[in-house]
């Protein structure tokens, strides 16, 4: 009799127990894995796998996710597949990707591939093995095309950012924002000589400046790796443009702002810089880069009071890693592409890739980024409404080291202000 006492006394201690562990490990389903192939050593690389790791133990803290009634884990393997580095081919990215699927038994690919080259050369991949692959930073439009040419092949493949055309309407919005206030219709473009990069110029000259009116009066690529900007800033000068728009993903694109700043070149900078984009650019260009205009590729990589959630998001990544979001683009993205495959698997009911990426196709999500949807190329669709699209912006830098929203109007918290000593054209 006491025997059986003890365990009752045995059983219902270990039932206490487990009802006070984490759901985490109350979800002891053989775990989901994602596989997560990017450049960790670039900004946008490790924050998003960051927020991978956010969003993931979220979701095992809840329980995990339902497929077909058993509750599984999700669990991350990321690996560094440096193809945002110079000089890294192609096939070295591939062969990350395939580590991934055939030794590592990844069941998706989330945040994927950095540059656009090899995220496009990876859907062959993905679409040969069926492993769905959720995009967090490769923008080239391409990858839509592809989708939309063979469905049946590259129909595993999605992407949660925006894309180089969404990037042109947010810049082209911003100029014919430049033109009607201030008369300035001059501009130098310098840009990246990576695929993305040099598309979204391609696509500002005959989109935008082209229809617009606006003279393109110089254009000057710079390899991945490049520091010195002194030579194109010093042809914008002499050309008379009264806007640089730049477009820059590499970590040495901060110092174009410096030479800038200390060669005082009479143009507004208007465009994207990696380093400018986060809350530390104001100190690390000595508090001089007030009156430049950058843009944040997603909300929530910068908080927007518009939309509460993307607020929320960025308080909880200050909160989980003490200090906040830099990169203004993919954290978002990253965090929340985790919860659409949660969602798209739950509504699966499976883990079958072709069921998943029908579930996918359905998904419908209010976020950190605005409201999420996909269009018939797997591309998640931005625009002006946060209601109804996901949200990119235009910040500009104003003392005491703020960055402030100026575009879109549907959530700007001011208007565009011209730094000191460039006076508007008219």
């Amino acid at each position: 009799m006491k025997g059986k006492t003890f365990l009752r006394c045995v059983a219902l201690g270990i039932l206490v127990a487990c009802l006070m562990l984490p759901s985490a490990v109350l979800a002891a389903g053989k775990p989901i894995i994602l596989g997560v192939p990017t450049s960790l050593g670039f900004l946008e690389g490790k924050e998003g796998l960051f927020c991978v790791n956010m969003a993931v133990d979220e979701i095992n803290a809840a329980g995990g996710v339902n497929v077909g009634g058993e509750m599984r884990p999700f669990k991350v393997i990321a690996i560094d597949a440096r193809g945002a580095e110079p000089g890294v081919p192609v096939a070295d990215v591939i062969r990350a990707h395939k580590k991934l699927i055939l030794e590592d038994k990844a069941n998706f690919i989330v945040f994927g591939s950095f540059r656009s080259e090899c995220a496009i050369a990876c859907m062959d991949v993905v679409g040969q093995y069926k492993v769905p692959m959720l995009l967090g930073t490769a923008m080239s439009p391409a990858m839509e095309k592809k989708v939309q040419s063979n469905y049946e092949k590259y129909k595993y493949t999605f992407r949660v950012c925006l894309n180089a055309v969404y990037l042109i309407k947010y810049l082209g919005g911003t100029m014919a924002y430049l033109n009607k206030q201030f008369g300035f219709n001059r501009v130098f473009i310098m840009n990246q000589d990576v695929a993305w990069a040099r598309k979204t110029g391609d696509l500002m000259v005959k989109l935008v400046f082209d229809k617009m009116g606006w003279k393109v009066v110089g254009r000057q690529a710079y390899p991945t790796g490049s520091s010195d900007f002194s030579a194109a800033l010093m042809k914008a000068r002499a050309k008379k443009a009264q806007v640089i728009l730049p477009i820059f993903d590499m970590p040495q694109s901060g110092i174009l702002v410096k030479q800038w700043k200390s060669m005082r070149v009479p143009a507004l900078i208007a465009g994207f810089i990696s380093p400018l984009a986060g809350p530390a650019a104001w100190n690390s260009f000595d508090k001089k880069i007030d009156g430049a205009i950058n843009s944040i590729f997603e909300i929530g990589n910068v908080p927007c009071p518009k939309v509460p959630k993307s607020v929320e998001f960025f308080n909880k990544y200050k909160k989980r890693y003490g200090k906040p979001i830099e990169a203004g683009h993919a954290p978002a993205p990253g965090y929340e592409m985790v919860y659409i495959l949660k969602e798209a698997i739950e509504r699966a009911g499976t883990l079958n890739p072709d069921k998943v990426v029908a579930g996918l196709e359905k998904t419908d999500r209010v976020g950190a980024i605005g409201r999420i949807r996909f269009n018939k190329g797997h591309q998640v669709i931005y625009g002006q409404d946060p209601k109804e699209t996901a949200m990119g912006c235009m910040v500009q830098w104003r003392k005491p080291g703020k960055r402030v929203i100026v575009y879109p109007a549907s959530i700007a918290e001011a208007k565009i202000q011209l730094p000191p000593g460039l006076k508007p054209a008219r």
